[in-house]
């Protein structure tokens, strides 16, 4: 009795430590998150910081915190686009404002529809007759073309300017399977839709070839125009034709190359830098080495709440892939997405619904849910105006249907009307190690998916039968909604990608122009007169943990590639993220996909590793077991 009396008193003090701890540090993350966030009295006379220390989106993705626990990394940190707008528009009129300062040297990518969107932002401050500056150490071609827009480009000595364009290889993974004795089971409707390619070929098809070749040749014109209209001195010729020779006669000196072509202003450190817009700006009350006075671009937008007079247009976004359930920001979830839109259907205040789409689709039910939403909102008279981002392919242009007008940009990505499914099988990959599989079946699909001795045809037959059901579900919804017969719209469907220019020539996009545009529409369609009107963005919150970790991201992202080596080296992790990803695709996706895949790159999207494990699921058990 004496020893289960003290083994009590001991379980009791453990369990007393525990608690205490933890409160602990709930109250430690509680003070770090208040201190973390935005404080509208750090606006103050001088410049606006808007430091960038990742990518560019739509809307940012809420911060997993057991992955990134388990990682020891710090993720990747997201910006909303609407929120550097925003911040620039303020910059406009605020009189503490005296310049602007885009550190771009932990700057990671967006797309094109951003930059282009920031970029106008920028000509927007500089006639109302503020300077803005920015710095890098180094910059390529996503960087490039926000401080192409600048009064004045800085560059670190050691930095160079590197541009590539779009474009690039990806892994094929068919050698690999056979390999392994790994069968890729695809069925799919759509010759242009190549998402699935990679698991059944070890090239890119010819007809992939040329969507992706038109697709990037309208976003590098894009490019090209913004940059030359932007900063017309600037000599991009003979780097983009032949870097080669342009290096060589420089003799790799990559900062005397962009001096010489007028690609940048000035060279100079981060001290001589900040030394330069203290003189222009104002200089820093701490007197630190290399500062000035700044605010920051979330304190000033912290201090300046969005206008809320008159009624509300509801914003609902949907971004990145569209998956079934529920899920925070920067995750389209089927359940999550129509549930905010049904929240602004039930509000008697709502006159309209934007629905700002950058998502490359995927599941067919989600999509589908998003899709019924928008519809009820037509039932009670509601206009829906669609307004396209960087991306709006396959499912992204499913939910985009019910629309009354869809607007896109030039460089959006958009089309992908096609439909796929994949399931893995791995009869010889058992068979090279001995196993066999063998039973007895009541009927044809008894047992099917058989992964272990094969599908039968009977399945093959009965799930492609399915995927061509559902590809004309998506034609029929585009032809209705785009007022084209079922055949216009295979024409032009088949799985290929369009940018948003060519889109609109050929009826998948209504009208060229941005989500001011659609706003606009969207009041237009529900009378409400100028100035009698605002846009309510209606997302998802992300948890307590989840917003604590994204605050800690957006102040610093801990080993953000600056210089070209640390940009490329960082490059090359992102193929292997991609790779894992593609993998995972084989074995966990569920259900019929309306997906494309290969439109992430396009549009500037970062490639997030795999939340499992890399050397997780059955797929890596047949890899083990081959070696």
């Amino acid at each position: 009795m004496q020893f289960v009396r003290g083994a009590w008193k001991i379980l009791v003090a453990l369990k007393d430590g525990l608690a205490l701890l933890f409160l602990i540090l709930f109250f430690a993350m509680l003070f770090a998150l208040l201190k973390s966030a935005p404080n509208p009295a750090n606006v103050r006379d001088g410049a606006l910081l808007i430091d960038i220390d990742g990518f560019i989106s739509e809307q940012p993705a809420a911060v997993d915190p057991i992955a990134t626990l388990l990682s020891g990394q710090a993720p990747v940190g997201e910006y909303r686009q609407r929120d550097i707008i925003r911040a620039l528009k303020l910059a406009e009129t605020n009189d503490e404002v005296k310049a602007v300062v885009f550190d771009l040297d932990g700057f990671l990518g967006a797309g094109q529809v951003s930059l282009s969107g920031i970029g106008d932002a920028i000509d927007s401050v500089k006639k109302s007759g503020k300077p803005v500056y920015s710095y890098a150490t180094a910059y390529s071609d996503d960087g490039y073309q926000i401080a192409a827009h600048a009064s004045q480009i800085w560059m670190d000595p050691i930095g160079g300017v590197v541009v590539t364009g779009p474009g690039g290889t990806q892994p094929y993974y068919k050698g690999l399977l056979d390999k392994l004795g790994i069968k890729a089971n695809v069925y799919r409707v759509g010759t242009y839709k190549s998402a699935v390619e990679p698991f059944i070929r070890s090239d890119q098809s010819t007809e992939s070839k040329e969507a992706l070749k038109a697709v990037y040749d309208e976003i590098w014109g894009e490019w090209r125009r913004d940059v030359a209209a932007a900063r017309p001195a600037a000599q991009l010729d003979n780097l983009i034709n032949d870097p080669a020779a342009a290096i060589e006669a420089v003799q790799g000196d990559l900062a005397k190359l962009a001096i010489d072509n007028k690609l940048v202003d000035k060279l100079g450190d981060r001290i001589a830098f900040g030394k330069f817009v203290a003189e222009k700006a104002g200089k820093d009350p701490a007197e630190t080495l290399g500062g000035y006075a700044s605010t920051p671009m979330n304190a000033l937008l912290a201090a300046n709440a969005p206008d809320d007079s008159g009624d509300p247009i509801a914003v609902v976004t949907v971004a990145g892939t569209i998956v079934d359930g529920e899920a925070g920001p920067g995750t389209a979830a089927g359940d999550t997405v129509s549930d905010l839109i049904y929240s602004a259907i039930e509000n008697d205040d709502v006159k309209a619904i934007v629905l700002r789409v950058d998502s490359p689709g995927g599941s067919v039910l989600a999509s589908e849910k998003i899709r019924r939403a928008l519809e009820r909102a037509k039932e009670k008279k509601l206009p829906v105006v669609v307004s396209m981002a960087n991306l709006a392919a396959s499912g992204g242009y499913w939910v985009s249907t019910p629309a009354d007008a869809i607007f896109a940009e030039p460089s959006t990505i958009t089309g992908s009307i096609g439909i796929f499914g994949v399931i893995p099988s791995g009869k010889e990959a058992l068979a090279n190690i001995g196993v066999n599989a063998d039973g007895v079946k009541t009927t044809p699909l008894a047992g099917e998916p058989d992964v272990l001795n094969g599908f039968s045809p009977d399945f093959d037959r009965f799930v492609q039968s399915t995927i061509e059901k559902g590809y004309r579900d998506f034609l029929s919804r585009v032809a209705k909604s785009r007022s084209k017969s079922m055949d216009e719209v295979d024409a032009i469907g088949q799985g290929r990608i369009w940018a948003g220019g060519t889109g609109r020539q050929i009826g998948l996009v209504d009208r060229l122009g941005g989500i001011d545009d659609a706003l606009a529409e969207a009041a237009k369609r529900a009378k409400l007169a100028d100035g009698k009107w605002y846009p309510s963005y209606i997302e998802p919150q992300a948890d307590f943990l989840s917003a604590f970790l994204g605050a800690e991201t957006q102040r610093s992202m801990a080993g953000a590639p600056q210089d070209l080596f640390a940009r490329a080296a960082w490059e090359r992790q992102q193929q292997w993220a991609r790779i894992q990803s593609d993998l995972q695709l084989l074995t966990g996706v569920s259900g019929a996909q309306v997906n494309c895949l290969e439109c992430g790159a396009l549009a500037g999207t970062p490639v997030l590793a795999p939340t499992a494990k890399a050397d997780s699921g059955w797929l890596s058990f047949f890899a083990k077991l081959a070696g």
